[in-house]
């Protein structure tokens, strides 16, 4: 799948302001709303919050990947933030947050698109050498790149 068609570099903020998780997505779904992925921000935000009640999506290697299916999304997106500083988030390596990459699926993508995406994104964070030039590149059409395998260098 060709993350381009769900990622653009209007969404991709590699400044990121925020300090906290909360911060961190609500900082995000603007971007998503600018974009007009989003159409409810609040519909959007209750429905991630919910999701992260059931589980954190804290990963690892500095990185988060919150996620909402919900009827605020007019189509499926990907918001990705960097922050240089580390954001408190519960990860399975007890790293703080320093990338995050925000999911926002439209309630018919909720199942075939939405698990190949996160399957995709998820694969690719299994790589060490993607997460560390995730973690330093300061293009956002590179990040586009190192999720579609093309295999970049900072």
């Amino acid at each position: 799948m060709d993350i381009s068609t769900v990622l653009n570099v209007k969404s991709i903020k590699l400044n990121m302001t925020a300090k906290t998780k909360e911060e961190a997505v609500e900082e995000l779904t603007d971007l998503l709303v600018q974009d007009g992925a989003i159409t409810h921000k609040d519909d959007f935000l209750r429905d991630v919050w919910l999701r992260e009640a059931q589980g954190s999506t804290g990963f690892e290697n500095h990185i988060a990947i919150p996620h909402g299916k919900s009827s605020g999304v007019a189509h499926t997106a990907l918001a990705i933030g960097r922050t240089q500083h580390g954001i408190p988030w519960e990860t399975m390596d007890d790293s703080d947050v320093r990338c995050v990459i925000l999911f926002a699926v439209t309630l018919v993508d909720q199942n075939a698109t939405h698990i190949r995406l996160l399957s995709q994104v998820s694969g690719s964070l299994a790589d060490e050498d993607i997460v560390a030039q995730l973690l330093k590149v300061n293009d956002p059409q590179k990040v586009i790149d190192i999720f579609n395998a093309e295999g970049i260098d900072a």
